[in-house]
This record gives C-alpha cells, structure tokens and sequence, in this order.
C-alpha cells in the first residue's frame, strides 16, 4: 500500500502536514522497536549532539512587485503594500516561510502549495491589498485569488448576494468598503457577524449604515478651567522667604 492510500486509509482525507508527520513518527517508532537492542549497543558510544541543528530550511530571495506581493514556488504571497519595490529574504519551511529584510525578521505566512495540474496557489490578505483595491473596486471581480481574499464565509456570502441583487458595480464598491472598514476598525469578526444577521433577514449589507454603526466613538474633550493666582501671592511668598533667612 503507498503512503498515502495507507493515510487515507488511516487518518480519512490528508489535508494537514500534521497528519503526515504523525505518519511518519508511527513509521520511525516501529522501525526503531525492532531495533532497540543494537541501538542500545551502539548508544554508549555516541558523540554528544552538535549545539545547533542543521538548516531545515531554504533560502530564496524575492522582489515585491506593485501587486504587493511576490510569487515563489509557483504560489503567490500577498505583504505590506510599504514592502513594494523591496527585495526580502525567505526562509521556506515545510509549513511556514519566514520573511527577512536584511537581517530584520519581519514577519511569517503560511507556507502555500500550487493547486491541481500545475495551477498557481495564493496566499493572500486581504489588509494588504485592500489600499490598491480601494482606488479600483471593480477589479475585485475578476481576481484570480477572490475566494482567498474574503477573510470568513460571512464575506463571500454578501458579496453573492450584493451580485445578485445590485449588480456588478454596486457589488464590487460595497465589498471594497466593507472589507476597508473590517481592516480601519479592527472589527473583522463583528462585521462578519452584522453581515450574517442582514442576510439571514434576506437583506443585503447596508455598506453605510455599518460604517456608523463600527464608527469610533467620539467623546467630548473635558473642559479645562485653569485658574491663574494674582501676582500679589508671589510678592507674598517672596516676602516670607525674606523673612525666614
């Protein structure tokens, strides 16, 4: 049986390298039980083990192009629109890549694989696109990485429904809006949850009404009375000091 019929087999459908990991320790324990006893003869002279691993890792240097984002491997990654035009070092591991700007760790994504037959896989957030798409909502419709974009399902559902209902150009704007105001204000899983009770009451997303509701709250500045003392509590200090030396 191949490895991974006896996965599937085993552990349902692979869909994390977590499964695969375990799949091997498994291999590796039954591998080493039927030889614990040479093992244990080989174990007393053994050399002690070197301070630091060796490199599980691989090295790439990539470029952001004006899309903020780069392709590696075949799989597109979305960064920080302030990255564009800069060269960054990448570290890629099996589950995650690590990204440098010279010697600076900068942050890490998720390591993404190409799709079925080849296609390209992405790796994209949507805070770090929102900017360029906020200039130009209607190319939201034709992203090859829309699906990715929406950050919970409650996203993709207003958008097939503001299509439905309004049309291409309506949809695009309120999405674009709805996804700048889940990043300005912080409030991805509450909007989520607003756009979910719109539609439940099969009602489309009203773009300005959320926008208050998420507004900051403004607060009154205090009104601050400074009292100024007479110039003559400064004589009378001066004087009692006099009095005292």
């Amino acid at each position: 049986m191949s490895c991974i019929g006896y996965l599937k087999g085993k552990y349902g459908r692979v869909t994390a390298i977590s499964a695969w990991r375990k799949f091997v320790d498994e291999l590796v324990s039954r591998r080493n039980a039927r030889n614990a006893a040479r093992i244990d003869l080989e174990r007393a002279d053994l050399k002690e083990l070197p301070p630091r691993k060796t490199s599980d890792f691989e090295e790439e240097r990539v470029r952001v192009t004006s899309s903020s984002a780069f392709t590696l491997r075949k799989v597109f990654y979305t960064v920080p629109s302030r990255l564009i035009g800069h060269k960054l070092l990448v570290r890629l591991y099996d589950d995650r890549l690590e990204i440098f700007q010279g010697s600076t760790h900068l942050f890490d994504r998720p390591r993404g694989r190409p799709g079925p037959n080849g296609k390209h896989g992405h790796v994209v957030d949507y805070r770090h696109v929102i900017h360029s798409l906020r200039r130009k909502p209607m190319a939201l419709l034709n992203l090859v990485y829309r699906d990715q974009l929406f950050p919970r399902r409650a996203y993709a559902k207003a958008f097939d429904a503001l299509l439905a209902g309004a049309g291409e150009k309506v949809a695009c704007k309120t999405m674009v809006g709805l996804l700048a105001l889940a990043h300005e204000r912080a409030c991805e899983a509450e909007l989520a949850a607003a756009i979910e009770e719109a539609l439940d009451a099969s009602l489309p997303p009203d773009l300005a009404a959320l926008t208050e509701r998420f507004a900051p709250k403004t607060q009154a500045a205090p009104n601050v009375i400074v009292a100024l003392p007479e110039l003559a509590v400064y004589d009378a200090l001066a004087s009692l000091e006099g009095a005292a030396t």
